[in-house]
């Protein structure tokens, strides 16, 4: 069978290692896909969802928050500051998060405060989607 092996690692740990047969991710210009052989690669990524479907079928989902994508002809690796399995995301925190986002933005006093403030909601309301899809999946 046809695989490649893909790294995903956030800034505390490695999140997930294995083969795959196929990888989507949100790229910087729209949703990449990959498949074993893929050209080599460097791209920034934005946050969301990163589906993997295993080798035998099944698919692994994790968040990211955006980073960094390296694609090589037998390999993938996705750097990231923040990543979490998709088994591990809290609908609750999630949204209390992209709460507190909402009124940083209606508070931010400075340009740089509100773009912070923006940019965090941006990443709340992709780890909700990211929540949403991980859910329909299962």
């Amino acid at each position: 069978m046809n695989t490649i092996h893909v790294d995903v690692v956030s800034a505390e740990e490695s999140i997930f290692s294995g083969e795959a047969r196929f990888v989507a991710l949100p790229g910087e210009a729209g949703e990449l896909g990959i498949y074993p052989r893929h050209t080599p690669l460097i791209s920034r990524i934005k946050a969301g969802s990163v589906r993997i479907e295993m080798a035998d079928g099944s698919e692994e989902f994790v968040f990211v928050a955006g980073g960094i994508l390296e694609v090589q002809p037998d390999c993938v690796t996705v750097l990231s500051d923040t990543a979490i399995r998709g088994k591990d995301l809290d609908d609750e925190k999630a949204n209390a998060a992209k709460l507190a986002a909402q009124e940083a933005v209606k508070n931010a006093k400075t340009e740089l405060d509100l773009a912070r403030a923006t940019s965090e909601l941006a990443v709340m309301a992709a780890q909700i989607a990211a929540l949403r899809k991980y859910r329909q999946k299962k």
